[in-house]
């Protein structure tokens, strides 16, 4: 006989879609004549129970996903019960009817107020005797194995003798609500004879009500706390964020390690056909093979959304570490002083960049020049510069009264007097001293001297054609090395040399460039180191009449005679004399130091003219017609002397006065007599506003102490340059006691001397956009060569904070 007790729990725990006609006449059967003992009625209800509770045990926890109600066809399983601390459990009415409805209650207090009574659990008195709805003698009355039945959600009152939904009232938050329905959840079902009523059972079709259903899908995720949406959604992600930041981080330290080495990172096929697909996808998978965990979430392995693989995600990371640099610059300047440090030139797309740097003095008393910004401009007008270049520094937060120095070329758009980029920034910043770049002073003042001096103007000429002449061909090329070789063997062999590290390597000759006078130095010291062999290898050319045609026979015969004539030979030492002064100082003005470059002592074949015979050249005209001029007054007097004469001029009108003396003030605080009246006369006049009245009083008196602290002190009296006496006077603490003296320092080292950091930046900028990579855009070389040129603060940044920031710059389809 079908067992009306397993029927319904099949159909309450089960989920098993049925036909309801059996189970209502089961029920209908079990709820009419069949009349039981109080005692087998109890035994009945008792055994229910237990069935039920094993069903529980067998179903387990209800934790899990969300449940959707629109696929919740069948009473659900048992509500978990929940801890709740915000309502007190005793302040509520148990009683369905006393209670206060739900919608009655504050909206931001219904959620706990539901917490509350899922906590109490549904309210299931079991009376000695439940009362009829009618007269005593109607037996139609509430049956306590109804319990049993619908345990979840069935309520009894013992007011109003009615039954409830314990799950329609929590969510009820409406008094309207369509028939039917609120029998359960306000008025209270007590119409006790329909319960045997076959199909229009209510208790049964009440659990059909998509409200109910509902309600229990509401109840069931409100105290299973793994199901809230947010939790849920946080606990079947965990796993999957360590996923996303570990393929992030691979993509960050890819595209840092490209950048630094300055490669590009897209291929020109990036397709899973492509048997190279670019150096960012290369390295990913060269990283893959090494580490299974990462080969697991990456490429193919990973999520279509959220590859990171995309020039979209590259450009956002390289512009988050480029920015990152820009504040770390920012916060490392700091309120000090600082120098703007501008020069343009062309990329290879024909674009006029801006390099943009600052100079300054850190906290620690150290020298900082950093690259912070490139910025395309339309023209090189001084007011667009001026433009862009305040657009840049207002960009990053630098406030532009604190500039102190300005650093440019010679050039009319940045140094005019009126209208120049120089010009324009002393309008707001008055005291933003601007210092034509010594070292490039340096050079324009040499090569004026090679150009005013007829002979040493012809002697490059005659320079540029030997080396022309000899390096014309690979073949020639090589039998110059060789010919060096074999030399360097022979003077190991005699002992006039020695062997070692660096020494004495096979080189070549060096064409000097037009636009770095650096170059004519070493250009002139190769000739001097391989000058024998150059003869060699020229006189090998002219006695070759088989494989060197007659023109080449020539040139290489006018070379020769070039390096046999006196003339040359003498300007050709004596310019490496004069020039390894000029290279130290053009060196000196580009670094902190540098060592003077020991003489040579050179060798020459060249018979030496009698200096007292009368000199004669077709390209040598006499003041006076009337004059013996001589071959000693001519090298002596018009050659030597008057290179000397016309290189002194040119470097006395390239250094301004005010450069001069700016630099005369810094030499004067790290000499031992120390000129107080100079130095503070020289602040009265140059930073008026950077120290008052009465702190230029104060300057003078510890100015007189510093004299004698820096006698008896053992580090500050080895002090010898500017620099080295601020960065000291950190060190030691006594900044804090002369921290007038300190300040003069650094206003004075934020002065720039060279260009060496701008042309860096230009270097750079030839490295990354190439002529295959001429399509670059603006804003990605600039955070490039940000990059790469400031490493050293670059590294200073973890993946993880670059990680952070990337999830904070706008929403992602995934979390991070």
């Amino acid at each position: 006989m079908w067992n009306f007790k397993n029927l319904i729990m099949d159909f309450v725990y089960n989920g098993k879609r049925m036909e309801l006609r059996g189970a209502q006449k089961a029920m209908l059967q079990w709820m009419s004549g069949k009349r039981v003992s109080k005692e087998n009625d109890e035994q009945q209800v008792e055994g229910i129970d237990d069935e039920i509770q094993e069903s529980k045990r067998q179903k387990g926890s209800t934790s899990g996903p969300v449940i959707d109600p629109d696929t919740c066809n069948e009473q659900p399983s048992e509500i978990p019960q929940a801890n709740i601390n915000e309502v007190d459990d005793s302040s509520l009415e148990r009683d369905p009817t006393k209670r206060l409805k739900m919608w009655k209650y504050p909206v931001a207090a219904r959620e706990q107020v539901r917490l509350a009574y899922i906590s109490l659990g549904v309210y299931q008195p079991k009376l000695e005797e439940y009362k009829p709805r009618g007269p005593k003698n109607n037996l139609r009355r509430f049956k306590f194995a109804w319990f049993g039945m619908f345990p979840n959600w069935l309520e009894y009152s013992p007011t109003t003798h009615k039954a409830y939904c314990f799950l329609c009232y929590l969510y009820k938050d409406k008094p309207n609500e369509q028939s039917g329905h609120s029998a359960f959840s306000c008025e209270g079902f007590d119409n006790w004879k329909k319960v045997n009523d076959g199909n229009n059972c209510p208790l049964l079709k009440h659990i059909k009500f998509s409200t109910h259903k509902k309600a229990f899908v509401f109840a069931t995720n409100l105290v299973n706390q793994e199901a809230h949406i947010e939790n849920f959604i946080e606990k079947q992600s965990e796993k999957q964020k360590r996923k996303n930041r570990l393929r992030l981080k691979g993509t960050i330290d890819v595209v840092r390690w490209l950048t630094y080495q300055a490669c590009a990172l897209r291929g020109h096929d990036e397709s899973s056909n492509s048997k190279n697909q670019g150096n960012f996808l290369e390295l990913l998978k060269l990283l893959a093979s090494y580490n299974d965990e990462f080969a697991n979430v990456i490429l193919a392995n990973a999520p279509g959304n959220s590859k990171y693989t995309s020039s979209d995600i590259q450009q956002e990371v390289l512009s988050i570490m480029a920015n990152k640099v820009r504040r770390y610059i920012r916060e490392e300047v700091g309120d000090s002083w600082f120098c703007i440090m501008v020069d343009e030139s062309r990329d290879e797309s024909k674009k006029e960049q801006m390099a943009i740097v600052l100079r300054f003095v850190d906290a620690k008393g150290v020298i900082r020049e950093r690259f912070l910004d490139l910025v395309h401009v339309t023209d090189t007008v001084a007011a667009t510069l001026k433009v862009s270049l305040w657009n840049s520094l207002l960009n990053h937060n630098f406030d532009t009264g604190k500039i102190r120095g300005q650093g440019y070329d010679g050039a009319s758009n940045m140094s005019g007097e009126w209208n120049g980029l120089e010009a324009l920034v002393r309008q707001y910043s008055p005291y933003a001293y601007y210092v034509h770049y010594f070292a490039h002073r340096l050079q324009l003042a040499l090569v004026c001297v090679s150009k005013e001096v007829d002979p040493v103007h012809q002697f490059f000429e005659y320079l540029a054609f030997v080396i022309n002449v000899v390096c014309a061909s690979s073949k020639r090329h090589d039998e110059l090395q060789k010919a060096k070789a074999i030399e360097i063997k022979k003077l190991l062999e005699l002992g006039e040399i020695k062997s070692g590290k660096g020494q004495n390597q096979v080189g070549t000759l060096r064409m000097a460039g037009d636009t770095r006078w650096g170059s004519h130095f070493k250009s002139i010291f190769s000739l001097v180191n391989m000058f024998d062999v150059t003869k060699a290898v020229l006189k090998g050319i002219m006695d070759d009449t088989t494989r060197n045609t007659r023109a080449q026979r020539e040139d290489a015969s006018m070379a020769y005679s070039y390096l046999k004539s006196f003339e040359f030979v003498f300007v050709l030492h004596m310019m490496k004399e004069v020039m390894q002064k000029t290279d130290t100082l053009c060196q000196g003005l580009q670094k902190k130091s540098q060592n003077i470059l020991n003489a040579m002592d050179l060798v020459s074949a060249t018979k030496m003219p009698d200096m007292s015979a009368p000199y004669r050249s077709t390209r040598y005209r006499p003041r006076k017609k009337d004059l013996h001029v001589t071959f000693e007054h001519f090298y002596r007097v018009d050659l030597f002397m008057g290179t000397l004469d016309k290189q002194i001029h040119e470097l006395d009108c390239r250094f301004s006065e005010q450069s001069i003396e700016l630099l005369s003030l810094g030499a004067t605080l790290c000499s031992n007599e120390i000129n107080i009246d100079h130095i503070v006369l020289l602040v009265e006049k140059y930073y008026p506003t950077d120290f008052t009245e009465q702190e230029r009083n104060q300057l003078r008196c510890q100015l007189e102490t510093f004299q004698v602290q820096r006698i008896n002190n053992a580090k500050l009296s080895e002090v010898a340059t500017l620099f080295d006496l601020c960065q000291t006077l950190v060190e030691t603490g006594k900044n804090s006691m002369y921290d007038l003296v300190e300040r003069v320092c650094r206003l004075l080292l934020t002065l720039p001397v060279s260009t060496a950091t701008t042309e860096r930046g230009f270097s750079a900028m030839k490295i990354f956009k190439n002529r295959l990579r001429n399509k670059m855009s603006d804003q990605n070389l600039a955070n490039s060569m940000v990059i790469y040129i400031e490493k050293e603060i670059a590294n200073k940044f973890d993946a993880e904070s670059i990680i952070e920031e990337f999830k904070a710059l706008k929403g992602r389809k995934v979390e991070l």
